[in-house]
């Protein structure tokens, strides 16, 4: 039985603990650092997602079979070439590959060069240049930290006077740290989410996504990393996904081969249904979070093989997807995605996982005298399946409610534009 060690701390992470934890092949799973629910189903090490050198150590020493790497900040350290180098078996691309998603401008530059449909950019790192462009233009617009922002690098103002403060945010009080802008035209229509287990030229697609990116019911609020997301989507047709796939995500894996940084992981296509057909809003080089939690659910095949074929460069596996519908209900901290408390207690999880059809993903969680405490932004995720969205919105929104605890919020309105 395999050994594998799954680097990162999330629901993404737990939702990979959790399919791994589904396969015929594996033994035994670490997860460094975990958290409260992923110890249920993992041995959680105490070593951050950065700790590269004390990761690689850990491998070695325990002679684990395959690392998976969850987190863009890991991968963003120089993971999976570390543990490359030391003749480790590792799911995720390299630094070089990972620069589609740590920067911004490297992104556009390369879909602009090779003919990748996204919206027209300009990049800045002066702040008066960036909001010259900007008031010559007109609003709404995007404005996009270059490197990583934890979900919260993108700004979409609707007047100027929030464009000016996001600017100052990102350029002269260096929020996010010391980077460049890249401001985008704004596009319009339906988003969802296609993941593609990549090796080099090889480009097998996941089932679809969408994700709900603002704070508060009705689209409103701040943008998060995620608020909840449901899967498939059933207002992208198969035109759009084969279109998709040929004009995106296949171009994208050859251009990164091209460039020099072939791409061997997970390559997250942000994408937007435009009047003028499918665009690119962003690109990832890892599992989507959300989505992560609604998509895996849905497999049918032997996670451990796709991630094997990955990291060993052998052909695919046959990828098979289930036909239950999830969807996935976000449950954060009260005032995330600005401040928040954290040590609140949550109970009632038991009660909310007495139906077959629920699976509660730890998003932000800690284990305090024998309590999940919460320890993050985003706390949980709450999955329902069922054989239509509607069934599954009730059989989530009906274990969201048993969840109790004093500080959490969660969107009633999940997957509200196809219900």
């Amino acid at each position: 039985m395999k050994k594998v060690l799954v680097i990162g701390g999330g629901g993404r992470e737990h939702a990979i603990v959790d399919a791994l934890s589904r396969s015929a092949k594996v033994g035994k799973i670490w997860c460094a650092p975990g958290n409260a629910g992923i110890a249920a189903q993992a041995e959680c090490v105490p070593l951050k997602e950065t700790q590269v050198e004390e990761l690689k150590a850990f491998a070695l020493e325990n002679g684990v079979d395959l690392t998976v790497v969850g987190p863009e900040v890991a991968l963003a350290a120089g993971v999976a070439d570390a543990f490359a180098e030391a003749g480790l078996r590792i799911f995720g691309p390299s630094k070089d590959a990972a620069a589609i998603e740590s920067s911004k401008d490297f992104a556009k530059r390369l879909m602009a060069k090779y003919g990748i449909p996204t919206a027209s950019f300009e990049t800045f790192d002066d702040y008066e240049k960036a909001l010259g462009h900007v008031r010559s233009g007109s609003l709404p617009v995007v404005l996009k930290y270059d490197g990583l922002a934890a979900g919260k690098g993108v700004v979409i103002p609707e007047t100027m006077e929030e464009a000016e403060e996001a600017l100052k945010d990102m350029l002269l009080d260096d929020k996010f740290g010391k980077g460049k802008v890249v401001v985008e035209e704004f596009l319009t229509g339906p988003e969802f989410s296609f993941m593609c287990f990549v090796d080099g030229a090889s480009v097998t697609p996941m089932a679809l996504s969408q994700d709900h990116k603002r704070a508060y019911e009705g689209d409103k609020g701040p943008n998060t990393g995620g608020m909840g997301a449901y899967s498939p989507v059933p207002i992208i047709t198969q035109e759009d996904i084969d279109y998709s796939l040929e004009h995106v995500m296949i171009p994208a894996a050859a251009a990164m081969i091209a460039e020099g940084r072939p791409f061997k992981g997970v390559l997250y296509g942000g994408l937007m249904k435009t009047p003028s057909g499918v665009k690119v809003i962003e690109f990832n080089c890892r599992f989507g979070d959300p989505e992560t939690e609604v998509v895996l659910p849905r497999l049918e095949s032997d996670i451990y093989d796709i991630f094997s074929a990955v990291a060993d460069g052998t052909p695919m596996p046959e990828v098979k997807w289930s036909e239950e519908v999830t969807m996935g209900f976000v449950m954060a901290s009260k005032g995330y995605p600005g401040s928040y408390d954290k040590g609140y207690v949550i109970e009632g999880l038991a009660d909310a996982l007495a139906d077959p059809s629920v699976r509660i993903y730890h998003m932000g969680t800690s284990a305090k005298d024998g309590n999940a405490v919460t320890s993050g932004g985003r706390v949980l995720m709450v999955v329902g399946s069922g054989k239509t969205l509607a069934r599954a919105h009730d059989i989530a929104l009906a274990a969201v409610e048993k969840v109790k605890c004093g500080n959490l919020f969660y969107r009633r309105d999940i997957g509200w534009r196809v219900l």
